[in-house]
Formats: structure tokens, C-alpha cells, sequence
């Protein structure tokens, strides 16, 4: 049975969930990937920090493919200590009026569907270890003005109430959940949402500069470790302070 420390990360392939993982690997974490995309470069990267890394392709939307990965996780290393619900879509950007309900439901099944799918494939796990962590992403856009996203805020929104959730029943098991809450961070997802963004985000911000992946890892890191180990039901926002709470 592999010893090892092992962390699932949902769209580890690029931007935010490829810095997620080479980071935890940097802790001394085995690495489970579920992703749809290309994983070439963050395989190559934990395999040079020494840890050992799993991918599975897996639309974290479909119950049966989030159980099809859980079970391939749990053949490959035996355990799970933390899961890392990162993987989820921002646009296209338009008004409640003119959103259809196929897009507002996209949105729902991913960003927070796919949240509650992996979290509870892989509670039993983590219940084991009585030391689990949920670590998942929501956004500074729950505190923001920006119009033409009331369905991806939603969908944050509900994954806060998911995970205050999850903070409340899962304690006397010595598993805790927090949220990670982003602002702007230039990634390959947000760069394709043009310059207006990143010419404008610095401009709110009390840190003037754009965020970067590098930004992000270190409330991780914490999250992860035994550190953290009195937080749970916790938002941390992460964005250069342009939201305070």
C-alpha cells in the first residue's frame, strides 16, 4: 500500500490546476489529475519533482465518469488526502436575457455539479485519513459588479454554500473544507478573455500588478497541510485587494 500523501486535482492540465499540482507535488504529494485536456507538460513536471502522477480523463459533469476516476485513483494509490476541485468554465459572458437555459445549466453541471460529484466520490476516502482536506475554488466575481456573468456567480456561489456544507458534517471526522476565492490571475483561460480584462483588473486592485498562478499556490499549500488544521468553512480571497471581507 503507497504510503504517500495523495492529492486529486479536477483540470490540473493548465493555468491554475497545473501550478496546483506541481506545488503540492513541491509538498511531497503523489499527484490525480482528472481533466479533459492536454496533461503533457504538468506530467513531465511532477515526474521532475520526484512524486508519482496519475491522469484520468474524466467530464467531472457525469456521475458515472467522476466514480469511473475515483475508483482508478483509488487502484492507482489506495488513498486520497485531498481534493482540489479546480476544474470549471467562465463564458461565454452574457445577460440573464439573453442566456438560454441549456447555457445557465452548462454552467451549473460544471462548476458546481462537477463539485459535488467529486466531493462525494472521495469523502469515504478522506474520512479514513481523519485528516482530509477539500480545497475548492470559487471566485472574487461573488463580491464583484461585473455584469454579464450571473450564471458563473451563481455557480460560485453555490459551491460556497456546498463546502460550509461540507465543513459542518465532515469536522468530527477531522476533515475540513475551505474556498479558495480568486480574482484576476492571467492564465491561459483568462488571457482569451481579452485585454480589457487584465488592462483593467491592476487598476482595482490595491496590489497593481496582474495575478499570477505563483500568487495562488501558497493559500494551497496551507489549505493542504496539517497547518490548517482549525480552518474549515473558510472563503479565502485571493486578488491583489480588490475585494476585502
Amino acid at each position: 500500500m503507497n504510503e504517500n500523501r495523495v492529492a486529486v486535482i479536477t483540470g490540473g492540465g493548465r493555468g491554475l490546476g497545473r501550478a496546483f499540482a506541481e506545488r503540492l507535488a513541491l509538498d511531497g504529494f503523489d499527484i490525480a489529475i482528472a481533466d479533459v485536456g492536454d496533461t503533457t507538460e504538468v506530467v513531465k513536471n511532477v515526474k521532475a519533482l520526484g512524486r508519482d502522477v496519475f491522469v484520468h480523463r474524466c467530464d467531472i459533469s457525469s456521475p458515472d465518469e467522476v466514480n469511473r476516476f475515483h475508483d482508478a485513483v483509488i487502484r492507482q494509490f489506495s488513498r486520497c488526502d485531498v481534493v482540489l476541485n479546480n476544474a470549471g468554465i467562465f463564458s461565454p459572458m452574457l445577460t440573464v436575457e439573453e442566456m438560454s437555459f441549456d447555457l445557465w445549466r452548462k454552467m451549473m453541471s460544471i462548476n458546481l455539479d462537477g463539485t459535488f460529484l467529486v466531493c462525494r466520490a472521495f469523502i469515504p476516502d478522506l474520512k479514513m485519513n481523519s485528516s482530509g482536506r477539500i480545497i475548492n475554488l470559487a471566485s472574487g466575481l461573488c463580491w464583484g459588479t461585473a455584469p454579464e456573468v450571473a450564471h458563473y456567480t451563481a455557480s460560485k456561489m453555490g459551491v460556497i454554500g456546498l463546502t460550509r456544507g461540507l465543513a459542518n458534517e465532515l469536522a468530527e471526522f477531522g476533515v475540513t473544507a475551505n474556498i479558495v476565492a480568486p480574482g484576476y490571475i492571467e492564465t491561459e483561460g483568462t488571457t482569451e478573455l481579452g485585454k480589457d480584462f487584465s488592462e483593467v483588473m491592476p487598476r482595482a486592485q490595491v496590489i497593481k500588478r496582474l495575478g499570477q498562478p505563483d500568487d495562488m499556490v501558497g493559500i494551497v499549500s496551507f489549505l493542504a497541510s496539517d497547518d490548517s488544521r482549525f480552518a474549515t468553512g473558510q472563503t479565502f480571497l485571493i486578488n491583489g485587494g480588490v475585494t476585502k471581507i
